[in-house]
């Protein structure tokens, strides 16, 4: 069984190197997982999420009135309306 020990001997920078290539892979991860937490609890990253979802709430609403078929004055109509709101 030792005898074939020093097969191991030439592999084990290879090993080495992918431990340390997957030891710093997961220290990584560790940074990443801890700078999400803090962007859930920043205040100012949440406004931004909430701004966002509303311009995607009157994006859809103008892309409804751009492509339906509707006459000049129901079109002036309805850009008035969301002016107002």
């Amino acid at each position: 069984m030792f005898d074939e020990l020093w097969i191991l001997i030439p592999l084990a920078p290879f090993i080495l190197g992918g431990f340390a290539i997957w030891s710093k892979h997961k220290q990584k991860e560790m940074e990443m997982g801890g700078s999400q937490q803090r962007m859930l609890d920043d205040p100012d990253a949440n406004h931004m999420r909430e701004e966002i979802r509303t311009l995607k709430d009157r994006i859809q609403v103008l892309e409804r009135i751009a492509t339906d078929n509707n006459s000049a004055t129901d079109l002036n109509r309805q850009i008035e309306e969301l002016r107002n709101r």
